[in-house]
């Protein structure tokens, strides 16, 4: 017979897989378990040996999301919807907005061999013991020199960057960072879906490339313990169709024909971090950030906005009915060497403390940790800008003038606007009296995501329904808690088939402290594990990991630090910190 060909363009637009090894949250039974997926035509498709990626959104046979994309793309067109009606109201029309990022990739290398020799890094991705090396970063002589020509880091990193090349995603910047072994990647801004797309396949990369130089990359947010953890600062604006910046006062009045609008938009952005900054602090909840935020490498979890002397002098006046201009000056500065000419610096100084700088043209949500997919953070910041910008021009149509309602957003939410140092104790108590969001703690800030107002948000801007966001909030918890236990039964085993044969053998130690060590962590394993609510869970799980096991590290520490060390049997911290130099 004759072969008829019955094939649809359909086919390649839509497929279904078995989505019962999903996280479901509750959202799904056993029985009810497909998974339905549907390309994602904003995202570039990516071509890596034989394989085709091809970014997509996931969704259950109700609709529900199962991905993290799905949201984001909803908060986008959330954002571009309320986006657009507002600048129209303000006299500038334009067919569509959205959300650019530049993603600032920070990691480790360790050697290898060091790597295998770590139970904890292998599974857990950071390591639950370790005694400090004689050097750290003390000497601060890391950050941003060149690696070394005969590294096996510096060629890494150069073939992750051809590998990447060819695969479309541009990394236009490789340097040292702060911490001995730690590096940092960071590629043009794009579109946000398009860039959480490249990043997930850049951190595939760096993984798996690392394994062909005799290196690991670790991208867990505090792998060591005592020097700097790494980040995954999140660069973010908003750009309209023609490419205008909205963040770019300069640009944004040529194009629109009014420096009036630059405000009114600055005004919505400062509404939204004051009134949802408990949700910024949920989106940056990794179980890794929990050692993570708050130390000299990213910013305490006070939801703060920096915006500089001159930024914050314009706004004021705006805000106080004064006529005034946004026109910062570049400084000029006399090096001080006649054959040197003068550096021209620009308006504003930088603030690494704040967890939310305008960095000019931009704003930098510096407190991402480096593991996230960090579709989570930006459709949390598209989705409180969508309801900002609603908020506005309901006003605005109800007859209140644009001046009017920015002043009174920015009267209202001016407490957000800090310029100081973010990790001085005194400032930090002054900020939280103001009323300022601070979360310390990570399960607390996870349980946000379910509070009522939040929940309202979500369902109101059509980002996530109630049941989604729920179902979020349990996926979360038990995350937390399963890397918690991985974390605990590696130090179980650490200890029996390390640590006690070591200090058995040198005949020195803490032996009876490291058996007691063991029945309190197997104790307190069980417990955590015995509770029924996962939230209640992962709590217990918290307090197991930075009580009950930072105790326990201190014993084991003591131990390797009297161990001869041909005796020790796991690799020491300067065998893993130290790639350059072995």
């Amino acid at each position: 017979g004759n072969l008829e060909w019955n094939f649809s363009g359909n086919d390649l637009l839509y497929g279904q897989t078995d989505g019962s090894s999903y996280p479901t949250g509750g959202l799904r039974s056993t029985h009810k378990a497909g998974g339905y997926v549907i390309i994602d035509p904003t995202s570039p498709i990516f071509l890596r040996g034989d394989t085709i990626f091809i970014p997509s959104c996931f969704i259950s046979y109700n609709g529900h999301a199962l991905d993290e994309k799905t949201p984001l793309l909803r908060s986008v067109d959330a954002m571009s919807r309320e986006g657009v009606r507002l600048l129209r109201l303000l006299g500038y029309e334009v067919e569509s907005l959205q959300c650019n990022i530049g993603l600032e990739q920070e990691f480790f290398f360790v050697p290898r061999a060091a790597y295998l020799k770590r139970p904890d890094l292998q599974m857990a991705g950071r390591t639950v013991m370790g005694r400090a090396a004689p050097r750290g970063q003390d000497m601060s002589d890391h950050y941003m020199a060149p690696p070394a020509a005969t590294s096996p880091p510096l060629a890494c990193m150069q073939e992750i960057q051809r590998q990447a090349y060819l695969m479309g995603i541009p990394l236009i910047t490789r340097h040292r960072e702060v911490a001995p072994g730690q590096y940092e990647f960071a590629p043009y801004f794009g579109f946000v879906t398009t860039q959480i797309d490249q990043n997930i396949m850049l951190m595939q990369i760096m993984e798996e490339v690392a394994a062909q130089y005799d290196l690991a990359c670790l991208i867990q947010e505090k792998p060591f313990a005592g020097v700097n953890g790494s980040g995954k600062h999140n660069n973010w604006s908003i750009a309209a169709n023609d490419g205008t910046n909205l963040f770019d006062p300069k640009q944004l009045a040529t194009r629109s024909g009014t420096s009036e609008i630059f405000p009114v938009v600055m005004a919505a952005v400062l509404s939204a971090v004051d009134e949802y900054g408990d949700l910024m602090r949920m989106s940056i909840a990794p179980p890794g950030n929990d050692f993570r935020l708050g130390a000299c490498e990213a910013p305490p979890s006070i939801m703060s906005v920096y915006l500089g002397d001159s930024m914050t002098t314009y706004l004021a006046g705006y805000k106080d009915g004064e006529d005034v201009t946004y026109d910062p000056r570049p400084k000029p500065t006399c090096v001080g060497v006649e054959t040197v000419p003068d550096i021209v610096l620009p308006a504003e100084d930088r603030n690494r403390t704040s967890p939310f700088p305008y960095g000019g043209h931009r704003f930098e949500f510096r407190a991402v940790g480096s593991s996230q997919n960090v579709s989570m953070v930006n459709t949390v910041l598209g989705v409180i800008c969508a309801n900002a910008f609603k908020h506005f021009a309901d006003q605005i149509e109800a007859g209140e003038s644009p001046r009017s309602v920015a002043q009174k957003a920015l009267d209202e939410h001016w407490k957000i606007v800090f310029n100081g140092d973010g990790y001085d104790k005194d400032n930090q108590k002054e900020l939280v009296d103001k009323g300022l969001w601070q979360i310390d703690n990570g399960i607390e800030a996870m349980k946000r995501l379910r509070d009522e107002k939040n929940m309202n948000l979500f369902e109101e801007m059509k980002v996530l329904s109630r049941e989604e966001c729920v179902a979020r909030s349990e996926v979360m918890f038990d995350n937390y808690t399963g890397v918690v236990d991985i974390e605990v039964r590696c130090m179980i085993d650490m200890i029996n088939q390390h640590v006690i044969p070591a200090i058995r053998t040198a005949g020195v130690g803490p032996l009876d402290e490291l058996k007691q060590a063991l029945e309190t962590l197997e104790k307190a394993r069980h417990d955590v594990l015995q509770i029924g609510h996962s939230d209640e869970r992962a709590v217990a799980a918290r307090t197991l990991r930075l009580e009950t096991m930072v105790s326990v590290r201190e014993v084991c520490d003591k131990a390797e630090a009297i161990c001869p060390a041909h005796l020790w049997t796991l690799s020491t911290y300067k065998e893993m910190l130290f790639c350059e130099k072995h």
